[in-house]
């Protein structure tokens, strides 16, 4: 028995649709049904107790999640003005039963798997099965064809400002219904042949979900329920279907249907998700916009809607420091008013709106109100819940961290700046509150650890302070979900935040990585972790000789070693690690340094890390080796020469070699007949440390001005290439000294040197340096 035979009445909606809601109510109001069952996830029956309770605040959404890794998500979301959601509050206030009877979420993951293993494209996230019928996120590319179709055909100019100007200012609640069903029917017509042939699993998608539901109906009255008292609240596009079409789904076809294991929760939602700017298919555009007509619907004064509009544009245009006055508003709604009935509208749609406010609000500049109509159109509002309503066990958690935290009031779609001081405040008397900062450092890392990104860290005003930490917080559906996803990883956040760290510790294959986990563990508190870190890390160092990834790791955990006591975690041990990790990396420094040009920038950067770390601990480590090795390597002609003049600038830098030696060894490594790779490529190493100090040596440019005078045409371009990219690293300052220096070596007046050597290049001077192609200049 098909429903439109048995006398049940079918109701199509768009899923975010004012008009519908009131239209909705009004129908509900004459017929007083002892059953309203709404397009939804069937298991999700039981969450309607908990949407429809008072301290729920839409937006929310039901959320159904795989309960095995890697977690998928689905989700049914809600506005105030959701048909659906007034549906459901109007069968609580009437006593009347209310139910989802949609495929049940287990179903709906199961179909969207068997469905996404046929597309190229594989989503790791499924938007819900949108309960108006309209295209999905994945559907919206191949189905836009058939909305701007019916929009072109309507005369109007999208899709939206079609349905807003015959449905949601359409008065007439016998003329609504009416409308929608043959809407609908026409809908299906023009789409279903292009569905069929193009996208043959969304077609049964949709089919198959038509036949549960006329099941869901049937079993509806089969518990005595009479047909004529029973409403079905569906997306538009299935109306015409339930209302006569679709047979109910067999037992044998609904035990074939492909399953997932999943869980249900509630989560709050945000205008800003459900807006289409979050590629959300079935979303609206303007969701504030749209709460705002529900007000004026409810209130009985629709008419009001483009004075409130645009009023409420208006005034964060004068918000924002530019004057707007209450004539031009008054101006703008008649315009508005205008362009309606120039389209034969009862009243201005929002493109009309917002096409008056361009002209009168800003002056016919859109960049002038594109903020303030931003804000009027989609809002900044989320959702609330009861505290533990259908919750999951890290949800309470993270709830609770954050009411303890004082943190709820960052719970926002709006973005917050939060500076720590991870100090002890002793200006209060509880411990909590002392370490109140430091409390909330840990959580907002083990959420990052965890990849919720409520909170995310940016470098703090104070570089060099290990106290201070500087965040930017903001809360969205998608960082709800992400707590969802987490709940098999842990019932609280520390336990999967735990899970995470030894996983990845057990997965790690590298000592920088290891010591960048062992930070992540200090940053989390977890001292177990750190331990572990450290075993792993001794392990891998100790069959390394990656010079580069030892001065990593070594400056990993000096940094954790400066946190000192602010984190209030035992770093002591890591000291002896940190001993090990340096000593190795002095001792294959010499090796290490035996290679191109290309791996010697890595190796500048391990140099000038290790060289930090013996000045910073001093007292504890080996720097004598340090020097030791330096100086081999500074002396030696079989290195790279980069290197090795990068080890005699750091010896100069710390007053390890003597002016003498450094003459000498200046004198040796410039000495004519030594080729410009060695020579010049020696300079540049040199050059990249205590500029100061270099320029006090004259004996040093003397003997490069010698050097260079003495290279034939093919090595002086050849030198080109290490001098111009040494001389790139010093300030303009510095290069003005250079150059008088160099004056005074060729005996000429050192102001007009500097003039004429730091000035721009004539034309054919960068003529001739174009024509160096055989080098690559890319760097410098």
């Amino acid at each position: 028995m098909k429903a439109a035979e048995a006398g049940v009445h079918i109701f199509g909606v768009r899923h975010l649709s004012p008009g519908g809601a009131q239209h909705l109510l009004e129908y509900l109001d004459k017929l007083q049904p002892t059953a309203v069952l709404i397009e939804g996830p069937s298991d999700a029956t039981i969450e309607i107790t908990h949407l429809t309770q008072g301290a729920t605040k839409p937006p929310v959404a039901i959320l159904a999640f795989t309960d095995e890794l890697p977690v998928r998500t689905v989700l049914w979301p809600f506005a105030v003005y959701s048909p659906e959601y007034q549906a459901m509050k109007w069968a609580k206030t009437h006593g009347a039963a209310a139910a989802f009877i949609d495929l049940p979420s287990s179903v709906t993951l199961g179909l969207q798997d068997a469905m996404n293993r046929g597309r190229t494209a594989v989503r790791e996230s499924v938007p819900a099965a949108d309960p108006s019928g309209e295209p999905s996120s994945a559907e919206v590319q191949d189905e836009e064809s058939l909305y701007s179709r019916i929009a072109q055909l309507a005369g109007e100019y999208d899709y939206d400002m079609y349905w807003e100007r015959n449905f949601e200012h359409n008065a007439s609640a016998g003329a609504y219904l009416t409308s929608i069903l043959s809407f609908s029917s026409q809908m299906r017509e023009l789409g279903e042949e292009k569905e069929l042939r193009e996208q043959p699993s969304e077609y049964a998608y949709n089919a198959l979900r038509e036949a549960y539901m006329s099941r869901q109906i049937q079993a509806t009255i089969a518990a005595g329920h009479e047909p004529g008292k029973i409403v079905v609240i569906c997306g538009a596009y299935h109306a015409s279907a339930l209302a006569g079409q679709a047979p109910p789904m067999s037992d044998e076809e609904l035990a074939a249907l492909p399953s997932r294991s999943t869980k249900l929760t509630l989560m709050p939602y945000s205008y800003y998700k459900l807006s289409t700017m979050s590629g959300y298919g079935a979303g609206n555009a303007a969701p504030h916009y749209f709460e705002m007509m529900w007000e004026t619907i409810e209130a009985g004064r629709p008419e009001e809607l483009p004075h409130r509009y645009l009023s409420s544009v208006a005034s964060h245009v004068r918000s924002g420091g530019t004057y707007r006055s209450t004539a031009e508003v008054i101006e703008a709604v008649r315009l508005a008013e205008s362009l309606a009935a120039l389209h034969g509208g009862s009243r201005p749609t929002l493109r009309d709106l917002r096409d008056a406010a361009q002209t009168l609000l800003g002056h016919g500049d859109l960049a002038a109100i594109a903020e303030p109509l931003a804000r009027v159109d989609v809002g900044t509002a989320i959702g609330s819940l009861a505290e533990g309503v259908s919750q999951t066990p890290i949800q309470d958690d993270l709830n609770r961290l954050l009411k303890t935290y004082k943190l709820e009031k960052y719970k926002s779609t709006v973005a917050s700046e939060l500076q720590l001081d991870l100090r002890e405040n002793r200006r209060v008397s509880s411990s909590e509150a002392a370490y109140l900062d430091l409390h909330r450092s840990v959580l907002f890392h083990r959420l990052n650890l965890l990849g919720i990104a409520f909170a995310k860290n940016r470098p703090s005003s104070q570089d060099s302070a290990t106290w201070a930490e500087h965040w930017v917080i903001q809360w969205s559906p998608e960082v709800e979900i992400q707590v969802v996803e987490s709940t098999l990883l842990g019932e609280t956040v520390e336990v999967a935040a735990a899970y995470v760290l030894r996983e990845k510790l057990q997965e790690c294959r590298s000592i920088a990585e290891a010591s960048a986990l062992i930070r992540i563990a200090c940053q989390c508190a977890m001292t177990s972790q750190m331990e572990e870190g450290s075993r792993v890390l001794q392990n891998l160092a100790a069959l390394s000789r990656d010079v580069v990834g030892m001065a990593a790791a070594a400056r990993e955990l000096s940094t954790i070693l400066s946190f000192g006591d602010i984190r209030k975690v035992d770093t002591a041990p890591l000291m002896p690690l940190l001993e090990e990790l340096f000593r190795r990396g002095c001792l294959f420094l010499l090796d290490a340094s035996g290679c191109n040009d290309e791996a010697a920038g890595a190796m500048l950067t391990a140099m000038n890390e290790l060289n930090g770390i013996s000045l910073e601990h001093g007292d504890t480590l080996d720097e004598k080796l340090w020097l030791q090795e330096l100086l081999l390597l500074s002396e030696r002609d079989d290195r790279n020469p980069r290197l090795s003049g990068y080890a005699c600038a750091i010896l100069m830098e710390r007053g390890a070699v003597s002016a003498g030696e450094v003459a000498a060894e200046v004198s040796r490594r410039l000495s004519p007949g030594i080729p410009a790779d060695l020579g010049a490529g020696w300079f540049e190493g040199l050059s990249m440390r205590g500029h100061y100090g270099l320029l006090s040596r004259m004996s040093l440019w003397e003997q490069l001005n010698d050097y260079i005078n003495a290279l034939d045409d093919d090595e002086f371009k050849r030198a080109l290439v290490f001098l111009r990219r040494a001389f790139s690293t010093f300030s303009p300052r510095e290069k003005t000294m250079i150059s008088e220096l160099l004056g005074e070596l060729w005996g000429v007046n050192t102001e007009q040197a500097a003039e004429i050597l730091t000035g721009e290049l004539k034309e054919e001077e960068a003529k001739m340096l174009e024509e160096l192609n055989d080098f690559d200049f890319g760097d410098f």
